[in-house]
């Protein structure tokens, strides 16, 4: 029997969301914004000719159910919205790739699957509005700060609470649909590779294992201001130096243990040409999908910071400002996931992601859960550069499909 799967119908869908969504300076679908509730809209429109149940939840996710004969449930998730300037394929993809797999399903089984197909999209992944990331699937996971989110506001002072209402979500519920995944038995999420590994590699698709566990520190090192003309350079204790010696230090961390590390900002006090360097605070972000491998790699960051910091005659203190444990993917899924692929176009390779995804959130939830990565065609994510070739979209839109049917007889044989 023909498969009523049509990869190049989700391609031209793709770009009729890009012109209606996106200007010369790429996709504006920022959560909880006009665009991004027009794609909503837009979206909506493809899902009508479905025979499906269509809500959105108490933290404005949005769910399209295909009702089947058990209610064991086989979740497909992805996002509609997008950072400003970003790219036209992440996020959406996921989701225009479910679609099409619910048409297929919806034509094979008339209507009635095996198992219950769910497709969910998340409500702001990117956090690009608030500094949020994930928020719709962590209300739904349960791992929401409240307190935090209660108090964040955009650059223009709106408080997410006011623009979530706009919206029609009261925050003070959001977490009330957690009750979304109390049947769930299996996530798949299908993602643009943000970064170069399978375009270096020559492959178009990729497992993927799990997500980065993340440490963010600031560390701020302090020494004593000085004139720069008239202090010598050996009674010198300059912050900026003790702090510059980290740069080729984390280099050789992430080397040795196989994760990455990134000082991503850098600030000093005061701040003018002619005076010695008395504050200097920098950033560092590090990542591993190994819980003991990251913190080894935090450990090997404090004895540097403290040893260059002794060595400058300058003291040194650190703040944590954010992290999250490393996030595995289901072993059988990630299998049957490799599987797809090897089937669709012979080769796979197995990786991790660095950035997180809705999909880390739902496994924190306790539901098997496994990604499937796309080649970047430059290696590049959230920029309007970011592109794939249309065989390769069209690969991995097949790959996802067989990965689900493969999931909804694991489920039914469950």
């Amino acid at each position: 029997m023909n498969s009523p799967l049509d990869p190049k119908r989700t391609i031209a869908e793709l770009k009729d969301l890009k012109r209606l969504t996106s200007d010369e300076n790429g996709a504006q679908r920022v959560a909880f914004t006009r665009t991004w509730c027009e794609a909503r809209s837009w979206l909506l429109s493809k899902l009508a000719a479905l025979p499906l149940e269509v809500r959105v939840d108490e933290a404005g996710n949005l769910w399209s159910t295909l009702k089947g004969q058990s209610d064991r449930e086989l979740l497909i998730g992805g996002h509609m919205d997008s950072v400003p300037n970003g790219g036209w394929l992440d996020g959406c993809l996921n989701v225009l790739a479910g679609v099409e797999i619910l048409r297929r399903i919806a034509a094979q089984y008339g209507g009635r699957p095996p198992v219950t197909v769910r497709l969910v999209d998340w409500a702001d992944e990117e956090g690009a509005r608030f500094g949020k990331s994930l928020f719709g699937s962590s209300a739904c996971s349960g791992t929401l700060d409240m307190d935090e989110a209660r108090g964040l506001r955009d650059r223009d002072g709106v408080r997410l609470p006011d623009a979530l209402k706009e919206v029609g979500v009261d925050f003070e519920n959001v977490k009330a649909c957690g009750r979304e995944l109390a049947k769930a038995s299996a996530y798949l999420e299908l993602h643009i590779e943000q970064g170069p590994v399978l375009l270096d590699l020559d492959l178009p698709l990729g497992a993927v294992l799990g997500t980065f566990g993340v440490e963010r520190h600031a560390v701020t090192f302090r020494g004593q201001a000085a004139h720069s003309g008239s202090t010598p350079m050996n009674r010198r204790r300059d912050a900026f130096l003790a702090a510059a010696r980290m740069s080729p230090e984390i280099y050789a961390i992430a080397g040795s243990n196989g994760g990455v590390c990134t000082i991503g900002s850098c600030t000093t006090k005061p701040g003018i040409v002619t005076s010695v360097v008395e504050e200097c605070r920098i950033t560092l972000d590090q990542r591993h999908l190994d819980p003991a491998a990251l913190a080894a790699m935090l450990a090997q960051a404090r004895e540097a910071a403290g040893r260059f910091a002794a060595e400058g005659k300058v003291a040194v203190a650190w703040e944590r400002l954010w992290r999250i444990e490393p996030v595995p993917f289901d072993p059988a899924l990630i299998g049957l996931c490799d599987e797809a692929i090897r089937e669709t176009c012979g080769s796979v390779h197995r990786l991790p992601s660095g950035p997180l995804h809705d999909a880390a959130e739902v496994a924190r939830a306790g539901v098997p859960t496994v990604m499937m990565f796309v080649q970047s065609l430059h290696g590049i994510s959230h920029n309007k550069i970011e592109d794939t070739r249309e065989d390769h979209l069209e690969l991995c839109i097949r790959a996802f499909d067989r990965l689900a049917e493969k999931a909804m007889a694991r489920i039914g044989a469950g």
